[in-house]
């Protein structure tokens, strides 16, 4: 038995529209938008009487999905301390590989990015990132060089 594929990454969110927006900013596209609820919505997860809306957002021509999750019961529950620090034990971050990391950088700031630390070149091969992007989730960027 083998591994097909990786579907998507869910993250939750506590602003749908915002994150939308950073994830298309980024140079996502959104695939579609939909309400998740009922009996068998919360057998998958856990929770009862779970409502919540997703938006799923896709890579325009390649492989590869973010489930973006907003929670309206129960409510989502923030993280202590809410801004984590990189080494917290869990999903840690999703890397994108970018043409221009300035341009996406560019582009991401009026949407709330901010660096976690700082565009650093590795070798002669990439330039890296982390930003953390609506509610906190942290990314990662990669230009390669050359």
């Amino acid at each position: 038995m083998t591994i097909q594929r990786m579907d998507n990454v869910g993250i939750v969110v506590d602003d749908l529209d915002a994150a939308v927006a950073f994830f298309t900013a980024l140079g996502m596209e959104l695939e579609g938008r939909m309400p998740i609820e009922g009996g068998w919505a919360g057998k998958v997860v856990g929770l009862d009487d779970m409502r919540c809306e997703i938006a799923m957002m896709r890579i325009p021509d390649a492989p590869g999905r973010l489930e973006l999750a907003r929670y309206h019961h129960p409510k989502a529950i923030t993280p202590e301390p809410k801004t984590t620090p990189a080494n917290t034990l869990g999903l840690h971050r999703v890397m994108f590989a970018v043409d221009d990391l300035q341009d996406t950088l560019a582009r991401l700031r009026p949407h709330g990015a901010e660096l976690v630390g700082e565009v650093t070149r590795y070798e002669d091969a990439y330039l890296l990132c982390y930003l953390r992007g609506p509610g906190g989730i942290i990314l990662a960027l990669a230009e390669e060089l050359g």
